[in-house]
């Protein structure tokens, strides 16, 4: 009996410590939105909304009148974004399906991590990398006279988002039960339609939070787009123009600015707007995910 009711005590300190690290991530996430928030309400006092989001010139130093609008860098985001997205997703979730259900165990055993130890390459050494060799080459192809660009800049982010997407997606694809796939080709399925048919939509959530995870890795990379992207400001039209995506453009702009001037306000504006983008990403895939058939 005592020792039962050690346990018992055990268990409900543990979810009580689990439960405030849920709360406190919460917490976390809300004490992130309001100082975003207090740090641009003189933006959005001083700068009108429609100009903000849907201007194509940014230039606060401009003398005269400043430009505050931002859709050049919102476009240069979700250039780099989607197109990164489209190069990561197929590779990662191939080598996730190559690991799981077709490499032996000493393969995966040593694929896995190798894998793995990309995320742990710094983004300045890729962004180098990039400079060094991809861009010249993506000029070579497309015959410009320069590689810095949006095409550049996502390959390379696609790469470093790598890791985060193969890796996640084939830890759900390995929680798939076993029975699930002896089921199924005791149905007579072919080992390709069981991985395609059932073992991949058993999991599914896990390899949409792999997806959104590798979004923000994304979004949020700085470096990689910082060297190679172009940071230009002028409206992008394809992705063999250089842009400066948001997070470049804060980097860039940060360190040159007033403290709680209306540019360093502004800055924290784009912040936000950032933040509610992936937000929103992140609600729409929780939409889907739960979404009844």
């Amino acid at each position: 009996m005592p020792s039962s009711i050690s346990r018992y005590r055990v268990d409900k300190l543990v979810q009580f410590g689990l439960a405030i690290l849920s709360y406190l991530t919460v917490a976390l996430l809300v004490g992130i939105l309001l100082v975003l928030l207090s740090n641009s309400l003189e933006a959005w006092r001083e700068i009108n909304l429609f100009d903000f989001l849907f201007g194509t010139d940014w230039n606060p130093s401009a003398f005269g009148e400043p430009a505050w609008g931002i859709a050049s860098l919102v476009v240069g985001t979700l250039m780099i974004a989607i197109f990164s997205l489209i190069i990561g997703v197929p590779f990662g979730l191939c080598i996730a399906t190559y690991l799981s259900e077709i490499a032996a165990p000493r393969t995966r055993e040593f694929l896995k991590p190798v894998v793995e130890m990309i995320a742990s390459i710094p983004s300045v050494i890729l962004g180098l990398l990039g400079l060094l060799y991809l861009s010249p080459l993506v000029a070579n192809v497309f015959q410009l006279s320069n590689g810095i660009n949006a095409m550049t800049a996502s390959i390379l982010v696609a790469i470093a988002a790598l890791p985060t997407i193969a890796s996640i997606s084939e830890d759900a694809l390995s929680s798939v039960p076993n029975r699930l796939r002896e089921s199924s080709l005791a149905l007579g399925a072919t080992g390709w339609m069981t991985i395609t048919r059932i073992v991949i939509p058993a999991a599914k959530r896990g390899i949409v939070a792999a997806i959104m995870l590798g979004l923000g890795r994304i979004i949020g990379e700085t470096m990689i787009v910082l060297m190679v992207a172009g940071n230009s400001r002028a409206f992008p039209h394809s992705l063999l123009d250089p842009v400066r995506p948001m997070t470049a453009n804060i980097a860039i702009e940060i360190k040159e600015v007033v403290l709680g001037s209306l540019h360093w306000q502004s800055l924290f504006a784009i912040g936000l707007v950032l933040f509610l983008m992936t937000f929103a990403v992140n609600a729409l895939a929780d939409l889907l995910i739960n979404k009844k058939s």
